[in-house]
């Protein structure tokens, strides 16, 4: 039997309670919020206002309201062109991750790189932090569904296993494996928006794990709870209902 990839989590002093908590925080979110029903259009409104804050993220300039009616500069536009295509790879990050996060680069990247580099790793060190990263996902682990896509989020913003888009890329296989793993599978809550509003911990707490140190890799993890439970703030099912 092979021994639990990320056990080691399980171990730091807080992370397991705070992403209970967190998960605590969204569950109320979607189980109070939605209990009326959820439409199509709300998970729209979630994708929008994720890819906005992601592009944000990512140096854009442009304001919701600019994305909302097509006016958005590059980066933006490139944010909402995978929230579109995001929820159709829900099957596949669970077997087939390798393929999934190609996609996301693809569709990110479409325009700004050459067609033979869309989806592809920049060299021989990345392709080698994607199979990781694959056979993370696809391990079997005890550790919550929320730090597995923080850490995938964390290895592939500080990584940069392609060549452009790596923080958009980050954040859509974030929030991809919250829908995928039954965190939250319509994608109502906006983890993306989390990081924006905590966008200096965000930061310093991505270059700590960078870093490869322990202390690095449990202030991540203890930030990641944070901004998860700063996501479920920001569903548009929480704002409807106040």
């Amino acid at each position: 039997m092979n021994a639990d990839p990320l056990a080691w989590l399980l171990s730091l002093e807080g992370v397991p309670s705070a992403f209970a908590s967190a998960r605590d925080g969204i569950d109320v979110v979607l189980r109070d919020r939605g209990l009326r029903r959820t439409s199509p259009e709300t998970t729209a409104e979630s994708l929008l206002r994720g890819a906005h804050a992601s592009a944000v993220l990512e140096g854009s300039a442009s304001s919701l309201a600019e994305v909302r009616d097509g006016t958005a500069d590059e980066i933006a536009r490139d944010a909402v062109r995978v929230s579109t295509e995001l929820l159709a790879l829900m099957p596949v990050i669970r077997t087939q991750p390798l393929q999934a996060l190609a996609r996301l680069h693809a569709v990110a990247a479409q325009g700004s790189l050459p067609a033979d580099l869309l989806g592809r790793p920049r060299d021989a060190e990345a392709a080698t932090t994607l199979r990781a990263l694959a056979a993370l996902v696809t391990a079997r682990t005890d550790a919550p569904a929320l730090a597995v896509a923080a850490i995938v989020h964390a290895d592939l913003a500080t990584s940069a296993p392609f060549g452009s888009h790596n923080g958009i890329v980050a954040r859509a296989a974030e929030r991809l494996l919250l829908a995928a793993r039954g965190v939250d599978e319509k994608s109502l809550v906006v983890p993306e928006a989390g990081h924006l509003a905590l966008r200096a911990e965000y930061e310093s707490n991505l270059r700590g794990w960078a870093s490869g140190s322990q202390a690095g890799r449990h202030a991540w993890l203890l930030y990641a709870a944070e901004a998860f439970s700063a996501a479920a703030e920001a569903s548009p099912l929480r704002r409807a209902a106040e």
